[in-house]
């Protein structure tokens, strides 16, 4: 097992371990001319680079900011065909029925998606996943749902499956929209058949489900997220994407991992997760590219929640191929400060997937970092168009790295 050192760090920069809540989301460790030691994949020392022990197996990052690798806790980065004609079509000023009525929305990625092959859909998803990761993401997690239909749900988890041997990827399943006809049946089925063959075949390490006036009911939701606990699996909702029916609530009162979007959400939504050890997940793709209100990330932190910050990269709503791009419009768009979405897109994304070993830099912690251009770490949440992200590693080996 080899010892190497990182040395030529300007900055080392991390939040503390674990979940942050409130202003702790704001309180970084800022280490100057600091050095980084992995063994084995994982930190086992940091400090100054004058107090670092020694070790024959030295690399000079050459003077630049180090940071914690991004994790992603929200993408649905697995689909087929395209949204173009949508896109078109809206900032003209379709309105989404009619786009349905087209045959466009989500029934075309559907119908796109489940006519694809497991190996059709590793390929499309795979540079998408390629460029989360060059743009620091080390941890994805990635969703089914584009299905409908059971067969095509699996195989879309079964090409998770087969990306993880490439990428670092959590699973889940998404329950993401009800058929037209036959709801009851298939919420029983979903119950009684998907999530059990899911569970038995280690697919999935979460359920989530669309919560929404358009989508499951509050006690649809609660049957199905029920029956995933039922089966080992954690919990997960969309929920106050548009309008807020009681998601939040459901959520908090499961004690699920995560309620994601939030943008519809007001006071009652912000105590209830204040009072929680649910994650609060924004995602300020969705504000940028459909023109809705940010999600309250400001007044979530203000009260006392735990706010991640994620992607959303989906072909309808958020076409965001960057962790670091979500990091930025989270500043900009939801009233974060760079410490707080630094913060809320590493150990707050990890608990919002049910982790602990990683998206802080210290011993003991997974050897997930990011190597930015610039000597201020800063720049990680202020450029936009480039990435200020020079190398990612990954258990300490770089999977990313510029030459200069």
């Amino acid at each position: 097992m080899t010892d190497t050192l990182y040395t030529g760090i300007s900055q080392l920069v991390t939040p503390r371990p674990g979940p942050q809540r409130g202003r702790a989301m704001r309180e970084l460790t800022v280490l100057e001319d600091a050095a980084l030691l992995v063994s084995g994949g994982l930190i086992r020392w940091v400090g100054r680079r004058v107090e670092a022990p020694a070790t024959a197996h030295e690399r000079d990052l050459g003077g630049v900011a180090v940071v914690p690798g991004l994790v992603d806790p929200h993408t649905h980065a697995v689909w087929a065909g395209d949204r173009l004609s949508d896109f078109e079509a809206r900032v003209e000023g379709v309105p989404y029925e009619i786009l349905l009525a087209r045959g466009g929305g989500i029934r075309s990625t559907m119908r796109a998606t489940a006519a694809a092959s497991r190996d059709e859909l590793v390929a499309l998803a795979r540079p998408r996943l390629q460029a989360l990761r060059d743009s620091g993401a080390t941890t994805v997690e990635v969703k089914s749902g584009y299905g409908l239909d059971f067969e095509a749900e699996l195989r879309m988890l079964e090409a998770v499956r087969e990306l993880a041997l490439e990428f670092t990827l959590l699973p889940t399943l998404l329950i993401h929209v009800p058929p037209s006809e036959g709801r009851a049946e298939y919420v029983r089925a979903v119950c009684e058949d998907l999530i059990p063959e899911v569970a038995q075949e280690n697919l999935a390490q979460a359920v989530d489900v669309f919560c929404e006036k358009e989508a499951f009911s509050v006690a649809e939701t609660q049957t199905i997220l029920e029956a995933a606990k039922a089966h080992g699996l954690a919990t997960k909702l969309h929920a106050d994407q548009f309008h807020a029916v009681g998601g939040v609530e459901l959520a908090c009162e499961l004690g699920s991992l995560s309620v994601d979007h939030l943008e519809a959400s007001g006071p009652a939504q912000i105590a209830a997760l204040a009072a929680s050890t649910t994650v609060a997940t924004v995602l300020p793709g969705v504000t940028l590219h459909l023109g809705l209100p940010a999600a309250p990330a400001r007044a979530l932190v203000d009260a006392g929640a735990c706010v991640a910050v994620g992607t959303d990269l989906n072909p309808g709503s958020s076409p965001v191929f960057s962790s670091q791009l979500a990091l930025a419009l989270a500043v900009r768009l939801c009233g974060l400060t760079p410490a707080e979405a630094l913060t809320a897109c590493t150990v707050n994304a990890a608990a919002g997937l049910g982790l602990t070993d990683r998206g802080a830099l210290v011993p003991g912690a997974r050897a997930d970092f990011l190597a930015l251009h610039s000597a201020d770490w800063r720049d990680l949440a202020y450029t936009l168009g480039a990435s200020p992200v020079r190398g990612v590693y990954v258990s300490g080996q770089p999977v990313k790295e510029v030459k200069l």
